[in-house]
């Protein structure tokens, strides 16, 4: 997989993110990561008093969504419309969460961006992270956010490797991104839109687009114009 697939613009379409205008203007999507807590601020404050309540300090949640009264809300964070977040959700903070997204029960989230439409629905751990439009995480898988040397993340491809210069880095999720039951992505991973991670994975590395991760690796990939 080339750099060029691991670029936003391959990644993402435009406009599913409050942070699209954010993540436009960087080349990677983890190049946001140190920024997630300021931008959500400056989101935050232009939001329209009259779609998003602002219940404390740092915090923006839409009128329209539903958040169970045992879950969790650190700031700074904004829930974006009709989302759901479910009993026990612990949003640690620096979350910018969509539009139609679920947040499960006991899930937990820390310094992500949540693409419109996402599901992280059961016991899921996200953290460092930037997940694409309608991206779903199976029930039981996580991002694995620092490497267990404690070095610096490197994203690496088959042709070369990038230095991000971040100890803390989850993964970076296209658009569509199905990731089976269970499965582990491990730092610095990044998996192209439209694929699908099989149950029980454990994922490093770069996933190119329009492929199947089974049993260690990348097992087919779709010709996205068939």
């Amino acid at each position: 997989m080339s750099t060029i697939q691991l670029k936003n613009s391959e990644l993402f379409e435009p406009g599913h993110s409050l942070a699209w205008p954010w993540l436009s203007k960087v080349t990677y999507p983890w190049e946001i990561l140190p920024s997630i807590k300021s931008i959500i601020l400056e989101i935050g404050a232009s939001l329209d008093p009259e779609k998003y309540d602002h219940p404390e300090e740092g915090v923006w949640i839409a009128k329209t969504a539903k958040v169970f009264p045992s879950a969790y809300i650190g700031s700074p964070c904004i829930i974006g419309e009709n989302t759901e977040v479910r009993h026990c959700a612990f949003i640690r903070g620096s979350a910018l969460i969509g539009d139609g997204c679920v947040v499960g029960n006991s899930v937990e989230l820390k310094n992500v961006i949540i693409s419109d439409g996402v599901q992280v629905p059961h016991y899921n751990y996200v953290g460092d992270s930037v997940l694409g439009y309608k991206s779903h995480m199976g029930a039981g898988s996580l991002t694995s956010n620092v490497k267990s040397d404690k070095t610096l993340v490197v994203v690496k491809t088959k042709e070369e490797s990038i230095e991000t210069g971040l100890k803390k880095f989850g993964a970076m999720l296209g658009d569509f991104v199905e990731v089976g039951c269970n499965s582990v992505l491990n730092p610095g991973t990044v998996i192209g839109c439209h694929s699908n991670i099989y149950p029980t994975s454990s994922v490093r590395g770069v996933i190119p687009s329009y492929s199947i991760f089974k049993s260690g690796k990348v097992v087919e990939v779709v010709d996205k114009n068939e």
